[in-house]
C-alpha cells in the first residue's frame, strides 16, 4: 500500500495535528514520515510536514508550537488589533526566528519522503507547490531552504507579510486555495506518481473545526455582515471540496479524515491562550484513533525514497 499523510492549515491551531501525531509516534517504532510515501501539508500542516520530512520527531515539532506561539502571536492584544487594521498583524521576522531554530538550514530535498507544499504566486494568482524531486520534472526546489518554503506556504495575508523568494516572487498563504490539502495530494498521487487508485490510504488531519453557523441576520445582510462569515464559509466549502474529489477519485474507505467538532469561537488562528488545550485535545484523540489506525499506517515502514536528481 502506498500511504498519504494531509494536514490542514489553521495557524497555532497546529498544535492539535503535531500533538496527535506525537502521540502516534510515542507508541510506534519509527519516526512518522517513515511510515508515509507522500506528506502533504498547507500553512502551519506545510511547517509540520517540512519538520516531518527531515526527520524530525513529532514531538519536537509539538514543542516548536509551544515555543513559536509566544514567540510570533504574543504581544499585547489590543495593540496588535490595532496594527491589524493598517498593517500585518505579526511580524515575519519573528516567524522565520522560530521556524530557523528547529528548521536550522536544511534544504527541502533533504526530506526522507515526498512532500508536496502549497503557496500561491500573489503576482499572478497561479498556484504554487514546492515539491521534493519525486518526479523528473522536479528539478528546482530540492535545493529551496527548507525555512523559506515553510515561510511560503504559512505567510497568511493580513496576519504576515508575503513571502519574497530569491527570485522576487510575493508567496502567500496556500491555505487560500488548498487550506485543506486532501484533494491535492490524492491529485498527486494518481496524476504525477501515476499509483493505482486500489493501493492508496489517506490519514488526513484537519484542526478542529466548528460547526458552520450563519445566523439570518448575515445571510440577509450586505457586504458588512458578509465580512468575516464569508471567509469562514469559503474555508468550509473549500475543505468540502477537497475531500470530495479525494473519496471520488479513491473511495470513502481509503480516506481516514481526523478533525474533531469543536464549539464555535473555541480556537483561532493566534489563539496561544489555548495551546495547552489543543496540545490535550490531539493527545485524547490519538488514544482513541492509535488502535484504529495502526494496522492500516503504521504497521511497516514505506519504501525507501529515491529523489530523481540523485538517480543514476
Amino acid at each position: 500500500m502506498k500511504r498519504i499523510l494531509s494536514i490542514d492549515g489553521g495557524g497555532i491551531k497546529g498544535v492539535f495535528p503535531a500533538s496527535f501525531l506525537a502521540e502516534i509516534e510515542d507508541s510506534v517504532d519509527y519516526a512518522i514520515a517513515e511510515y508515509f510515501d507522500l506528506i502533504v501539508g498547507t500553512s502551519t500542516g506545510g511547517i509540520i510536514a517540512i519538520g516531518l520530512g527531515l526527520g524530525i520527531p513529532a514531538r519536537e515539532i509539538l514543542g516548536l508550537y509551544e515555543d513559536l506561539g509566544p514567540e510570533v502571536f504574543g504581544g499585547n492584544g489590543f495593540l496588535n488589533a490595532m496594527r491589524h487594521l493598517f498593517a500585518p498583524k505579526y511580524s515575519s521576522r519573528a516567524l522565520r526566528i522560530s521556524l530557523e531554530k528547529t528548521l536550522g538550514d536544511r534544504k527541502l530535498g533533504e526530506s526522507i519522503t515526498r512532500l508536496v507544499i502549497p503557496s500561491l504566486d500573489l503576482e499572478t494568482g497561479n498556484t504554487y507547490l514546492y515539491k521534493t524531486a519525486h518526479h523528473p520534472r522536479f528539478r528546482m526546489d530540492y535545493k529551496v531552504p527548507a525555512v523559506d518554503v515553510a515561510l511560503a506556504t504559512a505567510s497568511a495575508p493580513t496576519y504576515f507579510l508575503p513571502h519574497k523568494t530569491v527570485q522576487g516572487l510575493p508567496l502567500i498563504d496556500g491555505g487560500l486555495w488548498a487550506n485543506n490539502p486532501t484533494g491535492v495530494a490524492v491529485v498527486e498521487a494518481l496524476g504525477v506518481l501515476e499509483w493505482p487508485k486500489e493501493e492508496i490510504m489517506v490519514l488526513s488531519l484537519g484542526c478542529t473545526t466548528p460547526p458552520l453557523d450563519v445566523k439570518r441576520s448575515v445571510q440577509d445582510g450586505g457586504g458588512l455582515k458578509w465580512g468575516l462569515p464569508a471567509i469562514e464559509i469559503f474555508m468550509t466549502a473549500q475543505s468540502s471540496a477537497s475531500l470530495g474529489t479525494a473519496y471520488t477519485l479513491l473511495s470513502h474507505d481509503q480516506v481516514k479524515r481526523i478533525c474533531p467538532f469543536v464549539p464555535p469561537g473555541r480556537f483561532s488562528l493566534d489563539g496561544i491562550d489555548a495551546i495547552a488545550d489543543l496540545k490535550g485535545k490531539g493527545h485524547t484523540e490519538a488514544r482513541h484513533q492509535q488502535p484504529l489506525l495502526k494496522d492500516i499506517f503504521f504497521n511497516d515502514k514505506k519504501e525507501p525514497f529515491e529523489p530523481c536528481h540523485l538517480a543514476a
